[in-house]
């Protein structure tokens, strides 16, 4: 429960700074950066939006985790210029990219399996590769994103480098990184769903996310306890 407060005060820190910076933003009429703040703030709140009109509650690390990426690629990466004042920047966030969205691959696919009405249940090789493909996927998305933003609007989201000044380089390692961070959690959820004896933080997560929401779990497990 302590665990679970610290990391719902991080996520309303967070949010306070996002929510200031909105209002210096109105206050000095830097419009761009005041219309990508806003935008930030409302992805902020996605959890609360699912939790109300979905009935699905996301435990506050997952908050907390989703938040923290947004707030440190769009906010610091694009409106503060960490992408081009650390060179390691867009790197370090591509990976742990790959991991979030390996993670929602894997517990969706993870809760089909283990709702009753869907009758089915894939082995947990598919599942890993779901989840693996998943993250790809997305990956493939957000860069198509980037070059559509950079050819449209003149943004420099795909930080063209001096020896390749058309950004492939980029693309390609941020897909490369996306891939790693796939890549680990695919094998994490492949062992977990095997009942390996090491528990990793990837189990810890799942099983919090699984008593976090009985309801979508409750009646395969009767049915097994059965």
């Amino acid at each position: 429960m302590q665990e679970q407060t610290i990391h719902k005060r991080i996520t309303i820190a967070l949010q306070l700074i996002l929510i200031a910076e909105l209002v210096l933003a109105l206050w000095s009429q830097q419009w761009f950066t005041a219309v990508i703040t806003a935008g930030i703030i409302i992805i902020t709140l996605a959890p609360l939006f699912l939790a109300r009109f979905f009935d699905v509650y996301i435990p506050p690390i997952f908050s907390l985790m989703a938040i923290a990426f947004i707030f440190a690629s769009l906010f610091l990466g694009e409106i503060r210029g960490y992408y081009t004042r650390f060179w390691w920047w867009d790197m370090a966030l591509h990976t742990t990219s790959g991991f979030l969205l390996g993670i929602i691959g894997f517990l969706m696919v993870h809760v089909l399996n283990e709702t009753e009405e869907i009758g089915m249940h894939m082995k947990p090789g598919f599942v890993a590769f779901f989840a693996f493909l998943f993250a790809i996927g997305f990956g493939v998305i957000w860069e198509i994103f980037e070059f559509a933003m950079d050819s449209f609007f003149g943004m420099n989201m795909q930080k063209p480098m001096l020896n390749d000044p058309s950004g492939l380089t980029d693309t390609m390692w941020d897909l490369i990184v996306d891939a790693l961070g796939a890549l680990t959690i695919s094998i994490l959820g492949y062992f977990y769903i095997k009942k390996s004896r090491k528990r990793s933080f990837l189990e810890r997560w799942v099983t919090s996310f699984i008593d976090s929401n009985p309801r979508m779990f409750k009646r395969k497990r009767n049915k097994r306890k059965g």
